[in-house]
């Protein structure tokens, strides 16, 4: 039924079917309609998740109003709010569908019995937590070293599928630009 999410594993680590069964018994499927929510800031319920179908924002709403989108995040990958998660803090982040999605979430408790079940998911989950701590570092070197347009343009060639359903306001704040300027990369592009 999840396919999606062994192929993932499977990169990484061989299941055999037993393994796989014991993960699927664990993960729980969420459908999300554009614009709903899988996390509110300052909320006690985080999940990590992996995306099956459709897209989602995760982003902060400042002491003003402002919201700052953080990462966008699609299908075939995973998405977490790790210090929630890990340390079972409020939640630091919301996490919106910004499309209809289908996540596969699980709980830092059912994680744990996987890896009491399976002790080769261990690895699997220390390679995420690499890829993630990569993607926020490169995140940071990003905003820091390269131009709005530069950014821009690797957005686009990371994700050329997805560049038409984010709309303009999304895509400007996590860039960090206003609407004016992205217009205007938009142009020049």
């Amino acid at each position: 039924m999840y396919d999606l999410l062994r192929k993932n594993i499977e990169r990484k680590v061989p299941l055999t079917d037993e393994e796989w069964n014991i993960i699927a018994s664990k993960a729980e499927l969420v459908k999300l309609k554009k614009n709903q929510f899988l996390q509110i800031q300052d909320s006690h319920n985080s999940y990590e998740g992996f995306i099956l179908k459709g897209s989602f924002k995760t982003y902060i709403v400042n002491e003003n109003g402002t919201e700052t989108v953080i990462f966008f995040s699609f299908e075939d990958e995973w998405m977490c709010d790790l210090e929630s998660f890990y340390h079972q803090k409020p939640t630091t982040y919301n996490i919106k569908a910004i499309e209809d999605s289908e996540i596969l979430v699980i709980s830092k408790m059912r994680k744990a019995q996987l890896f009491a079940e399976i002790p080769k998911i261990m690895q699997f989950h220390v390679l995420m937590i690499e890829r993630a701590n990569v993607a926020i570092q490169q995140r940071l070197l990003d905003v820091l070293n390269k131009t709005s347009k530069q950014r821009y343009l690797d957005f686009i060639e990371r994700y050329p599928q997805k560049v038409s359903s984010i709309n303009n306001k999304n895509l400007s704040s996590y860039l960090g630009v206003s609407h004016e300027f992205l217009s205007k990369i938009k142009r020049r592009c």
